[in-house]
């Protein structure tokens, strides 16, 4: 039981700028989004926030999927044809519809990013930006669960209507 006296509230702190306004087609990871250009346009009062980012070469942008509605437990991914558990995903319907991108940085222009590898539709709400640090979050050599051998298929994956619509919850 969910105790609504401990609600999380989020507000965007800006916005993605993306060459997807649909879904469909889209690229589902940002390595199979290499070289796509996009930005990320901050709400003003956030600018100073952006200090000292410029000597990071990526950053993780934490989004909101403002377009999925509702979730569900089990989901087939791009990546197969089983269903599994969406927490094993990174399928957008979700109960909390948080998205996470590690996306290039090319530019710090005043309350705007300029980044590319991006996979994200236009006009997602970003939630925060951080940076990446490969000493701290790249773990190569670790275990990819179900995704086994699949993970090299990502540059060829393209989103469908798999997600579009209402779903369970």
């Amino acid at each position: 039981m969910i105790d609504d006296t401990n609600a999380v509230v989020l507000r965007p702190i800006g916005y993605i700028r993306s060459p997807f306004a649909d879904p469909v087609g889209m690229p589902i990871q940002p390595a199979a989004a290499r070289g796509v250009r996009g930005a990320v346009e901050l709400l003003p009062e956030f600018r100073d926030g952006l200090a000292d980012l410029e000597g990071f070469d990526r950053v993780i942008l934490l989004y909101h999927f403002h377009r999925s509605e509702g979730y569900a437990l089990r989901v087939v991914p791009f990546l197969d044809d089983c269903e599994r558990g969406v927490f094993a995903t990174r399928a957008p319907r979700r109960p909390n519809p948080i998205g996470l991108s590690v996306v290039r940085l090319v530019a710090v222009e005043g309350c705007r990013l300029v980044v590319e590898d991006v996979d994200v539709l236009d006009g997602t709400p970003v939630l925060d930006i951080k940076p990446y640090v490969p000493s701290f979050d790249a773990y190569p050599d670790e275990c990819d669960g179900w995704l086994g051998n699949r993970v090299g298929d990502v540059r060829r994956a393209r989103a469908d209507r798999r997600f579009a619509g209402r779903s369970e919850r």
